[in-house]
């Protein structure tokens, strides 16, 4: 049984609910997520947001998540601080190159799919907008500069004002029927959620108030050793059922890895114009090919290629916190180290720990979070655990 409880110690919801695979496919979506987003993104300093400790009627910790599900918000508008703090090196400006290159996308600077992986490090400000599943905006502020990310009906418009360059899309099916934007406290808290289960511990911690607004503070924290994961705390609107605030901070302490936050909300309809966008003139339009959302770019470096291949055939072990996702690059010499890629891989290699055990010997990135193992035989070990339990995974796979 999973453990909702609140002050009281009452309430009570069953992991059962979820297949055993989606509940383990969840709990790795949570901590991938917030790299490759970071799941786009987010810590934001708490007096920002939060001013006082409102008196609200008791709730247990299976009513507000009851009420978190059937809370349904089609309308606002807002403002959302999101940070993200994985404890990344500074590359010097290397960073965003090797992300861009990962990333999915046609070269175009306003292509989202490459735009928003800037989400993945440091503070940003996003104006978010949403008039129901057919119409949300998401415009990301910048040092003189913004992007915006418009959904409106059949067309899925991107534009960076900085190059003046527009990428359109055509929304199809279910990519772009989301009731809110991309990077807001919703979409991280709905993915948490899908992690609970029986080695979760949820609490009803107390009130506070975000972005002006009265709400409760739902705590989730794993009941497991070997996890990187401290806690998640999602403050949800008392009235609506929609959550304000997510915050993840890591088990060794410090600042939050990932927090998004609104500082400003309202639930009025927004004015039609919001959503209307015209390319301006002179600017560069890419027209996206068809059948090409949401796939591998054309041309990619081998590694990205391996990469993509694995994470379609990635299996899980372990339970709960402590699993670990893996897959095979089919990539043999693990990190390079020669040739063409020799200068980077050595650059890569320094910043990874060499390991080694049953599985034979391999280089573990770290994060604050997530921690990834490349073994020498082109197998990667991926999850919110530490290097031991990475290791443990690798030996107990081989």
């Amino acid at each position: 049984m999973a453990p909702y409880e609140s002050d009281d110690a009452t309430g009570a919801a069953r992991d059962e609910d979820l297949p055993t695979g989606r509940r383990k496919a969840a709990r790795y979506v949570v901590p991938v997520a917030v790299v490759g987003v970071a799941a786009a993104t987010i810590g934001l300093v708490p007096a920002l947001a939060d001013s006082g400790d409102p008196d609200l009627p008791k709730i247990t910790a299976q009513q507000l998540i009851d009420r978190i599900a059937k809370s349904d918000v089609q309308q606002l508008s807002g403002t959302v601080k999101v940070s993200t703090d994985l404890g990344l090196p500074d590359l010097g400006g290397l960073e965003s190159g090797l992300m861009s290159g990962a990333a999915p996308g046609d070269g175009s600077s306003a292509d989202p799919r490459s735009k928003l992986t800037e989400l993945a490090s440091g503070t940003h400000t996003l104006r978010v907008a949403a008039d129901g599943p057919d119409r949300q905006k998401l415009s990301l502020l910048e040092s003189g500069s913004e992007y915006s990310l418009i959904h409106d009906g059949k067309d899925v418009w991107g534009y960076d004002s900085k190059s003046n360059e527009v990428h359109h899309s055509a929304a199809a099916g279910d990519r772009h029927r989301s009731e809110q934007p991309p990077a807001t406290p919703k979409g991280f808290a709905d993915e948490a959620l899908k992690a609970v289960d029986d080695t979760t511990s949820v609490t009803v911690d107390g009130t506070a108030q975000v972005a002006g607004r009265d709400a409760y503070r739902l705590l989730i924290k794993p009941r497991q050793s070997g996890t990187t994961v401290g806690a998640v705390t999602i403050a949800v609107d008392a009235k609506t059922g929609m959550p304000l605030k997510f915050t993840l901070t890591p088990r060794s302490g410090g600042a939050a890895v990932l927090d998004a936050c609104f500082t400003q909300v309202s639930f009025a309809k927004p004015a039609a114009s919001t959503f209307d966008f015209t390319p301006p003139k002179g600017a560069k339009v890419t027209e996206e090919k068809e059948g090409g959302r949401g796939g591998a770019p054309e041309h990619a470096p081998k590694g990205g290629e391996d990469l993509a291949k694995g994470l379609n055939g990635a299996t899980v072990l372990g339970k709960g916190w402590t699993s670990v996702a893996t897959f095979d690059t089919g990539a043999k010499g693990g990190v390079p180290s020669g040739g063409q890629d020799g200068a980077l891989g050595g650059f890569l290699g320094s910043l990874g720990d060499q390991v080694s055990g049953k599985f034979g010997k391999g280089t573990v990135f770290s994060t604050r979070l997530v921690n990834a193992l490349i073994t020498d035989d082109g197998k990667v070990y991926a999850g919110a655990v530490t290097k031991d339990a990475l290791v443990r995974a690798a030996n107990a796979g081989k």
